[in-house]
């Protein structure tokens, strides 16, 4: 916690009771979220029995990580500016198999009457340029408190394991580069995620074609 504390007096300037009432709040949006993907995990599987989700990942972002987001879009270090400019410091990661359970678990979290999606970026239609894909929501959810009820804002990111796998090794490039890769070393990343999508196209349309043989074979039978 010495680093956590170094950070917040120097940097938020708030007193330690708010910081953790915000973490509080931001660890409570992400038990409600989980919870709401996995019951309709289970429902899809009990109704489809498919199992859309790999599986799902959650954090929260670091003080040092918030700090420095809002030095790089011009913001003070504040509390205040904290909510008003950071949307990810709570987020979730939903990793599935196949490009087409993107779109359906992104539907089924629309359809929530009690969560808000604020704003979507589909990076799989519209990929970074350096070849980063991955469907993006900001979501907010009521998070209700023995005396008042708090809205808390999610980051939910859905993308494929061979999407999950390229990001991954994006993130550890950019970190130990500090945003300054060789061009060489962009240059191949940007290859593997060409040889990424094909991969997903493929994948997708041999479970396709699978799914068509045994429902044939089934007929059959």
């Amino acid at each position: 916690m010495g680093k956590q504390e170094t950070v917040m007096d120097e940097a938020l300037k708030e007193d330690v009771d708010s910081w953790e009432t915000l973490m509080f709040l931001y660890n409570s949006a992400l038990k409600e979220v989980g919870t709401k993907l996995d019951i309709l995990n289970d429902e899809f599987v009990h109704i489809h029995k498919y199992n859309p989700i790999e599986y799902i990942k959650k954090r929260i972002k670091t003080p040092e990580s918030i700090v420095k987001k809002l030095k790089r879009d011009g913001h003070e270090s504040s509390i205040e500016n904290m909510l008003a400019y950071v949307n990810d410091i709570a987020g979730i990661r939903i990793v599935c198999s196949f490009t087409s359970d993107i779109y359906r678990i992104a539907g089924m979290i629309g359809n929530q009457n009690d969560l808000t999606v604020v704003s979507i970026k589909d990076y799989i239609k519209h990929p970074k340029a350096s070849g980063y894909k991955s469907f993006h929501m900001h979501v907010t959810v009521p998070i209700f408190l023995s005396d008042r009820v708090m809205d808390a804002k999610v980051e939910i990111q859905i993308r494929t394991i061979a999407m999950d796998f390229w990001a991954s090794l994006e993130h550890k490039i950019y970190y130990k580069f500090e945003g300054n890769a060789p061009e060489y070393i962009s240059r191949d990343l940007q290859e593997c995620a060409e040889i990424v999508s094909k991969l997903d196209v493929k994948m997708l349309q041999l479970n396709e074609a699978i799914r068509a043989a045994k429902e044939k074979q089934d007929e059959a039978s």
